[in-house]
C-alpha cells in the first residue's frame, strides 16, 4: 500500500496514531517516502499512483473519501490571505479556490511558512480564510479529506479507530517540528487545538456549500 502524507503540522496526530497502530515497517517506509505538497499529491492521486492519502476538498468530490479530513472549526491560523498583490500558493488547490469564492485579493499562504508568519510578523494585516468562511457561513471549513484508491476496509478501519484515540505528541517530535519550523512546542500545541478531523453532519454541509459556491463562480453567476 503506498499512503502520500502532507508533512503539516495539521496531519501530526493522524501520522503518530499510524506510526503506534500499522505494523507493516515497509508501509511506513513508504509513508515516510511518498512526502509532498497538497497539490502535488492530488496529482498523484488523480493519476493512481497512489493508494491512498489526504486529498484537497476541492479535488475531492467525485473521488472515494471516508470521514475523515482537516477540519478548521473557525479561525485557522495556517490559511492566510496577505494583503498586496494577487498571488496564489502553488501549494494548495482548496486554499486558492476557498480565497476565490471568497472573494478575496491578495497573496495566499498557507500551511507551517503561514503559521510561522502569524506568530512572527508585526504586519496584522491580513485575513484568515478559515475565520471569514465560519463568520460568512456559520460552518467549518473542510481543507482536505482522506480519500482511497484501494484498502478501503482497511482504511475505514484505521481512520475510525484514529478518530475514537486521545493522541499526544511526543516531546521529541514537537522538538523536530520546532526546529523545522521555528514554532515554540506551545504554539504548535494551540495550533493543533483548533483542527479536528471528523466529518460529519456540518463539515458535509460545508463541504456541499463549498462545491456549490465554486460552481457557481466558475460558471461566472457571482
Amino acid at each position: 500500500m503506498i499512503f502520500a502524507k502532507i508533512d503539516f503540522i495539521n496531519l501530526l496526530p493522524f501520522y503518530i496514531f499510524t506510526k503506534k497502530n500499522i505494523s507493516s515497517s515497509q508501509i511506513k517506509q513508504i509513508i515516510n517516502y511518498k512526502k509532498s505538497y497538497p497539490s502535488y499529491i492530488n496529482r498523484q492521486f488523480k493519476k493512481r499512483k497512489i493508494d491512498g492519502a489526504f486529498i484537497s476538498s476541492i479535488v475531492s468530490k467525485n473521488c472515494n473519501c471516508l470521514d475523515l479530513g482537516i477540519v478548521a472549526k473557525a479561525e485557522v491560523l495556517s490559511v492566510l490571505v496577505l494583503d498586496g498583490e494577487n498571488k496564489r500558493d502553488f501549494q494548495s488547490d482548496t486554499s486558492n479556490a476557498l480565497a476565490k469564492v471568497l472573494d478575496i485579493q491578495g497573496e495566499v499562504l498557507i500551511g507551517d511558512k503561514a503559521l510561522y508568519y502569524y506568530h512572527n510578523t508585526t504586519n496584522k494585516d491580513f485575513i484568515d480564510l478559515a475565520k471569514l468562511w465560519h463568520d460568512r457561513y456559520d460552518l467549518p471549513f473542510v481543507f482536505a479529506r482522506l480519500c482511497i484508491n484501494n484498502h478501503k476496509n482497511y482504511m475505514n478501519s484505521l481512520s475510525k479507530r484514529f478518530i475514537n484515540s486521545n493522541i499526544k505528541i511526543p516531546y521529541y517530535i514537537l522538538e523536530q517540528y520546532s526546529k523545522k519550523t521555528n514554532l515554540s512546542h506551545k504554539q504548535i500545541k494551540e495550533y493543533l487545538t483548533k483542527i479536528s478531523y471528523k466529518i460529519g453532519y456540518k463539515e458535509k454541509r460545508a463541504l456541499k456549500l463549498f462545491f456549490k459556491l465554486l460552481q457557481k463562480d466558475t460558471n461566472g453567476y457571482n
